[in-house]
């Protein structure tokens, strides 16, 4: 008998070549969504991923062969404490993109902020609010900068992460007033997010180093009597073209790669991070102390890595209007003891 042939396509889309490492562990977010709230808020927030459990949830999607009953979900714990503004940066736009057009800082910014750029002796904080102002004509966005506060969670660091979070609903005049008075105050998650919406995640997801195509791209192992090579591939093309295509799977880097995952539903945001601790802490985590948000489902990176949460860039279009029912967080041991 001949060898049967098994439909086996290749792994891992082309859509994300070259598959390099990211230039660095932040991830950037390129879009911001416009959202249909009267009011102003901000577009995103960033938290530390501590690790996974398992929910006990009533399911609540109407067209589910489950409506009403009681399932279990695996569910993502980050860590949110709030976040400092520290910063207002005002945009207008020409045939060249986005331009700034200046940025107001808040007036004794932390010492930690020093950790990420040395820090001018003072800021002329009301000058630049007022340029602000004077310009709310010529403006098209507004965004703030934020920095984390890793010192209030488990992550061993001091160096806070810094991101600049876009401010979406109402008018541009009223986002300006928004973001001004939150200027050198904190935000929390529950502030900008609710129960049972959705949200984008984007982050750096887990670095596999360099890997050969068997892991990489899932080709099939060869046959143990096949000549030079098992875990390789048996041709690299065509002779023409002349040249090594680039849908050719070849070993390379695998994993640190920068990826957005769409509509992950937040079933719970909480103050109190020891309603979800499990026994013993977070294995390579600990204990989550502070506020914490309740994803459904999975998050790229692994464990202290910094998410990014943003306003859904595509929504779905039969959202669930009521609050997630949570019956049960599983609080074991990961660990078994």
């Amino acid at each position: 008998m001949g060898h049967r042939r098994t439909h086996a396509p290749k792994h891992g889309s082309l859509a994300y070549l070259p598959r390099k490492r990211a230039k660095r562990l932040l991830a950037r977010i390129r879009y911001w969504p416009k959202i249909a709230a009267g009011t102003p808020r901000f577009l995103g927030f960033m938290g530390y991923k501590a690790g996974m459990t398992y929910v006990f949830t009533i399911e609540d999607r109407k067209r589910s062969p489950n409506y009403g009953k009681e399932v279990m979900r695996p569910a993502t714990i980050i860590e949110a404490p709030p976040m400092l503004v520290c910063a207002v940066r005002a945009y207008t736009k020409n045939a060249y993109g986005l331009q700034t057009i200046t940025e107001a800082w808040m007036k004794d910014p932390p010492e930690e902020l020093e950790r990420v750029f040395t820090l001018p002796e003072n800021f002329n904080m009301e000058k630049n609010l007022k340029k602000i102002e004077e310009n709310l004509d010529k403006i098209t966005k507004i965004r703030v900068i934020a920095i984390t506060q890793p010192k209030q969670t488990s992550v061993p660091k001091k160096k806070p992460d810094i991101a600049e979070i876009e401010v979406g609903g109402g008018t541009i005049q009223q986002q300006f007033e928004y973001a001004k008075n939150l200027l050198g105050k904190t935000v929390n998650p529950v502030e900008i997010f609710k129960e049972g919406q959705y949200v984008d995640v984007i982050a750096v997801s887990t670095g596999k180093g360099f890997q050969g195509p068997v892991k990489r791209w899932g080709v099939t192992i060869l046959q143990h009597k096949g000549r030079k090579t098992k875990r390789g591939i048996a041709t690299l093309g065509p002779w023409n073209p002349h040249h090594v295509m680039y849908s050719i799977p070849r070993a390379g880097q695998m994993g640190f790669h920068q990826r957005t995952e769409y509509n992950k539903r937040i079933l719970k945001i909480g103050n109190d991070g020891k309603e979800v601790t499990p026994k013993g802490g977070f294995i390579r985590y600990g204990i989550v102390r502070g506020p914490y948000i309740l994803l459904d489902g999975s998050v790229p990176g692994p464990e202290k890595r910094p998410i990014k949460l943003r306003y859904p860039a595509r929504p779905p279009k039969q959202a669930v209007e009521e609050l997630p029912r949570i019956t049960h967080i599983s609080l074991e041991s990961p660990q078994g003891k």
